[in-house]
């Protein structure tokens, strides 16, 4: 499958939806974002990452990682983002030492906070970007109507309010408040086979609440 070079076009945050962030992937050539949700921690650590003046009193987490990994010759050498399942991304760090490459898996959160901080490339293939991508104008959706036959296509110029839309579905479908508590354990078990942790997290709060 062909891969689609992305680089980052910014983090936005919701103003309904309290501590819900996108961070908003632009294909290089041509017109499709890829907004993906992440948490507060992941999208100060790409800010950080992504402004250069400004420097944290210790290193961050991802910080920590490039400074491991300057120390031992490992290279981040790309990010890829590989799959997208039940509305999640999963990513891999194409790693190399010594000229030995080696595919790591990681939360597409931390894969970009570090493909930042080593300049590698970012990409994911054609069809997440087909199912996942939201067009801009109508000139982009024309050129791509007849490949993406099965993309939510979106026109107009103002991404924000598509972006504030995108965050409120994922808090809907993230909300677990009118679950039984049968239905949280079983939808937790779910997803720590799905290796889906994030998802465990809010249920695991959601239990831990009744």
């Amino acid at each position: 499958m062909s891969l689609i070079k992305l680089t980052v076009s910014g983090i936005s945050y919701s103003h309904t939806q309290n501590g819900a962030y996108a961070l908003i992937l632009e294909e290089e050539v041509g017109g499709r974002k890829l907004p993906i949700v992440i948490g507060a921690f992941e999208a100060q650590s790409i800010a950080i990452a992504i402004e250069d003046d400004i420097k944290p009193p210790r290193p961050l987490t991802h910080d920590l990682f490039k400074s491991l990994a300057d120390r031992y010759s490992i290279i981040v050498k790309e990010v890829i983002i590989n799959r997208l399942l039940d509305g999640i991304f999963y990513s891999s760090l194409v790693c190399v030492r010594d000229g030995v490459e080696e595919v790591i898996d990681a939360r597409t959160s931390d894969a970009i906070a570090l493909a930042i901080r080593f300049y590698a490339p970012i990409y994911t293939y054609k069809d997440i970007l087909d199912k996942a991508g939201i067009i801009l104008n109508a000139e982009v959706e024309e050129e791509h109507d007849e490949e993406q036959v099965d993309q939510q296509d979106y026109s107009g110029a103002d991404i924000a309010s598509k972006v504030e839309q995108f965050l409120e579905e994922e808090a809907k479908a993230n909300d677990f408040s009118d679950h039984s508590k049968s239905e949280l354990e079983r939808l937790l078990n779910e997803a720590l086979l799905n290796e889906d942790y994030e998802k465990a997290a809010l249920l695991r709060d959601e239990l831990n609440k009744r």
